[in-house]
């Protein structure tokens, strides 16, 4: 039973550490933050810069706004946290095909992993602050019969880009690791080359692959976000952090509740790759030393 609960235990405590160390440096710290020459390091302690914890808690709770009937802030902090979340896995499930198919080729054709592995590790340096407005543009010029690109697609490409990289590699990685001697077995078994890889590759892929997604969880939600803000999507956790960062000077409180939800789409993301490596404890076997 206590190994059960072992985890939701020492996440509580590291949320109750993360809350005393930020109160602890908002006593101790200097009002101005930690100045190196001009400088600054570390943040101001003001309650416009770094509100209480139990501020924040309590201004979460509260409506969102002063009008009648307004919803709770955290109602809505929510909602776009839960928009945000299906693109961003929606743009992780592209990812992580479009990753694994290459990798499957890269592993498969030894030309296509030297021609094709040095781009993927290119393509991510493109900046997507730059990157997410283009493929915003692209996309409102598709139109196929009576269907138009809605513009929530925008972002989640976005996403599946920075979320194929570690998978691709990863994968790669994993599928490269057998043993000559297990391959080789099944070459005496006459099995081809498909069964080779589902039976041997694809298992011993799997302690490289589940690190990879997680890696490419973090990604996707990180990219949407990102997206959401470069692309002007209104429906997402993108907009009410660049709404409410406006707000900041006449309720500090308030905007750093789409920043608590942007961190829990990030802790729904790691824990539905967590479930997924419990279903597949089987294959786990080296995943900490690999």
């Amino acid at each position: 039973m206590v190994a059960r609960i072992r985890p939701l235990l020492l996440g509580i405590l590291g949320l109750l550490a993360v809350a005393a160390l930020w109160e602890g440096y908002k006593a101790l710290g200097p009002e101005d933050g930690l100045l190196v020459g001009d400088n600054r390091v570390l943040p101001r302690t003001t309650d416009l810069a770094m509100p209480h914890v139990w501020d924040i808690v309590q201004r979460i709770l509260e409506p969102a706004t002063s009008l009648d009937g307004a919803e709770p802030l955290w109602l809505l902090v929510a909602k776009a946290a839960g928009v945000s979340l299906g693109i961003a896995a929606v743009g992780w499930l592209a990812g992580t095909l479009v990753g694994l198919l290459l990798a499957v080729l890269m592993q498969g054709v030894r030309i296509a992993e030297w021609g094709l592995l040095p781009w993927i590790v290119l393509s991510q340096t493109v900046p997507l602050i730059a990157f997410a407005p283009v493929v915003r543009s692209w996309g409102s010029r598709v139109e196929i019969g009576g269907w138009e690109w809605p513009p929530w697609l925008s972002v989640a490409v976005i996403a599946s880009y920075l979320a194929f990289f570690p998978v691709a590699v990863g994968a790669l990685k994993g599928l490269q690791s057998p043993e000559r001697t297990h391959t080789e077995l099944m070459h005496t078994y006459a099995a081809g080359w498909w069964k080779t890889l589902l039976k041997v590759r694809f298992p011993a892929a799997v302690p490289y692959l589940l690190p990879a997604l997680r890696l490419a969880a973090a990604s996707a939600v990180v990219g949407g976000v990102v997206a959401e803000v470069s692309t002007g999507y209104l429906d997402g956790i993108g907009r009410l952090l660049v709404s409410f960062a406006g707000q900041a000077s006449g309720d500090p409180a308030k905007a750093w509740a789409p920043i608590l939800g942007a961190i829990g789409l990030g802790l729904v993301a790691a824990g539905f790759v967590a479930l997924l490596g419990v279903l597949l404890r089987n294959y786990r076997r080296g995943e900490a030393t690999a």
